[in-house]
């Protein structure tokens, strides 16, 4: 029976499980992503995460004991220079598994487990939650449906202002718009008066122009019959002068 069956031994003696789990964790410290199988990935993070919490403390002993269970020199320093000040202010939870299905030859559960702060899709994805209850939601929904009728109506009180000064505006407008145009009538009807007053005096200077021109007197007709006689007396010796 199972009794007191805590760890998954995976099939392995320990000193195999051993190097397998160091050298899956060497490989997820230096690539941040490693695809493996679920009882892998589950046994793998309870491995990890211990070592992880381990680099935030940069000494030598730290160091000592982390490279006594990796074996590996370059992934000690990067855990210790990279990952650690990425996952400095995480309290825990520094791996996350993605299933992706079952493999084809024996049908095994797959999966992805990687870094947590090292997923820049899932960074820019996943915001900041907040813990909601009905009760909250109702009256959010409340406040916010509150808060659109109050500015539905401050819209609708601003709209009609607008419209009031407007109209006021139109109405001064029209107002200073026909006071000029009685100004220009007014104006216009005194010049035509002017001019009419100013018409008939030049009409009677011209007939009194007229009327006292001086007229040209008629010639008597005696006159004209001794200028007739001359020119006879003087058209006779021309004609005798020819002969």
């Amino acid at each position: 029976m199972r009794h007191n069956y805590k760890n998954n031994h995976l099939g392995r003696k320990k000193a195999h499980r051993g190097a397998m789990l160091s050298n899956m964790a060497s490989s997820l410290i230096m690539h941040k992503r490693i695809f493996t199988t679920v009882p892998k990935a589950k046994a793998l993070r309870q491995f990890v995460e211990p070592l992880i919490t381990k680099s935030k403390e940069d000494t030598t002993h730290s160091r000592r004991v982390v490279f006594s269970v990796l074996k590996n020199k370059y992934a000690v320093t990067e855990l210790f220079q990279t990952v650690s000040q990425k996952v400095g202010d995480r309290p825990g939870g520094y791996t996350r598994i993605i299933k992706t299905g079952y493999r084809l030859g024996d049908n095994a559960p797959m999966c992805f487990i990687e870094l947590v702060d090292f997923d820049e899709n899932m960074l820019k994805e996943v915001g900041p939650k907040k813990a909601r209850t009905r009760r909250s939601r109702r009256k959010s929904s409340d406040k916010v449906a509150g808060a659109e009728t109050r500015s539905a109506a401050s819209d609708v009180k601003e709209e009609a202002k607008v419209e009031k000064t407007e109209k006021a505006k139109g109405k001064t407008a029209a107002k200073s718009t026909k006071e000029t145009k009685s100004e220009n009538e007014g104006a216009k009807t005194e010049a035509v008066k002017e001019a009419k007053n100013e018409a008939p005096e030049v009409k009677t200077d011209t007939e009194t122009s007229v009327e006292e021109a001086p007229q040209s007197e008629p010639v008597s007709s005696e006159e004209e019959k001794v200028e007739k006689e001359e020119k006879r007396s003087q058209a006779e010796p021309d004609e005798d002068t020819k002969s």
